[in-house]
């Protein structure tokens, strides 16, 4: 393991040029920055500021401070910044809890959020107030940023990474307190091995019973881990169980099997997908460009709503994924069990002592018949094969009104 560890490490660690470079760059971008605010503050904020942003990742965000004696101003702010970014700045407005704004400037591309200016959790008026005291936390707390890096390929590699609503999966303030309860990805890729269906962490202690004092509508997610800074928040709140499962699963593979390929990100091929002997369905399907959270929400539920009708039309979805290059396409792909459909199927009718209703079946289908308490009939199925499916179902008001092409491979 600590071969691998020690390669992974030297591929997704900046090098001291690149780190240089980058934060040459971004102390550039925020003197600029400093310039034009008035009573408010620009600081580095989120992995840039922890030290656990990963090689060849230039996002940057930034966190612009007002004074808390503005608070009563604070659905104010978004507006206030965006007044001063037009002084020196091309920015784009992006939607949020509060609106915030991105700049690129050569490699880099800046987030930059509007925040007050706050010294404990419940002073804040937004979740974004409370950020710099995350970044506090986690430079105290983790001892080995590293092991962060590691976490965050590991999952990224498991398509479980990012906390975004198309997402749902870990988000890289959720992997750095894992870093730092666990120590180690090894210890933590132990312990998450044997996490239940559900699993509470609460590593500064806020709680004697997390299920009982916590809101409930913040412990619906498999994991719940709460916010070290701030004790009524669920930092997981938003993973899904799917991603959950599947971290949980790619950790009990590692331990087995310790491996490279867990930390290697990449598309699998056709050719991989199908060698299980399922049919394979490929596609390709472009969006428009937008933001990509938008984006990418239209292109989930294009996923979701063609995998629901396969398995309505009786079609064994073996497995399903999609991957989003976070512009505007996506591969789609469906492994489903081999074989055409007949030709006909049966059509359940009403229970048998809904009388009035029974009738009613009767006469719309002429040859019914009856198992257990309910009738049935028989009636031509509207697709034999998936490939039929996905073409059609591809050309429907619902997949067009989302993506603007999907094409089967």
């Amino acid at each position: 393991m600590n071969k691998i560890f020690k390669e992974i490490l030297a591929e997704i660690v900046p090098t001291e040029e690149e780190n240089r470079g980058v934060f040459q760059e971004i102390d550039s971008f925020v003197r600029k920055l400093n310039s034009v605010l008035k009573d408010a503050r620009a600081i580095i904020g989120g992995s840039m500021a922890k030290g656990t942003w990963l090689r060849g990742v230039y996002d940057v965000d930034i966190f612009v401070q007002f004074p808390y004696r503005l608070a009563d101003k604070s659905d104010k702010l978004s507006d206030m910044l965006e007044a001063f970014l037009k002084k020196k700045f091309r920015c784009v407005r992006l939607h949020g809890s509060r609106d915030y704004f991105q700049v690129k400037e050569g490699n880099l591309t800046y987030e930059i959020i509007p925040i007050l200016q706050v010294n404990r959790a419940s002073q804040a008026k937004n979740i974004t107030d409370i950020s710099p005291l995350h970044a506090k936390w986690v430079k105290k707390n983790v001892k080995d940023v590293n092991q962060v890096r590691l976490l965050k390929q590991f999952a990224k590699a498991q398509r479980v990474y990012g906390a975004e609503s198309y997402l749902n999966g870990f988000s890289g303030y959720v992997l750095e307190i894992l870093t730092a309860c666990y120590s180690t990805f090894n210890k933590l890729a132990a312990a998450a091995a044997k996490w239940k269906p559900k699993t509470i962490i609460d590593m500064e202690k806020h709680h004697r019973n997390v299920m009982f004092e916590v809101n409930k509508s913040k412990l619906i997610s498999p994991l719940i881990l709460i916010d070290p800074v701030q004790a009524g928040r669920n930092t997981a709140a938003s993973l899904s169980v799917e991603k959950y499962e599947r971290f949980v699963a790619a950790c009990q593979q590692f331990r087995k099997n310790p491996s490279l390929d867990f930390f290697k990100i990449k598309q699998p091929s056709r050719k991989e997908l199908a060698k299980k002997g399922d049919k394979l369905l490929y596609l390709e399907v472009r969006a428009e460009a937008g933001k990509e959270d938008i984006v990418g929400c239209r292109l989930l539920k294009v996923f979701e709503y063609l995998r629901k009708k396969l398995e309505e039309n009786e079609f064994q979805v073996r497995e399903a994924d999609w991957h989003y290059d976070k512009k505007t396409k996506a591969a789609m792909w469906y492994a489903v069990k081999p074989g055409k459909l007949p030709a006909k199927q049966k059509w359940e009718g009403p229970p048998l002592r809904v009388k009035e209703h029974v009738e009613a079946f009767k006469k719309k289908y002429k040859k019914t018949f009856t198992e257990g308490n309910r009738i049935y009939t028989t009636v031509k199925r509207k697709y034999t094969t998936p490939e039929e499916l996905i073409r059609t179902e591809a050309r429907g008001s619902y997949v067009k009104e989302k993506v603007l092409k999907v094409e089967l491979q």
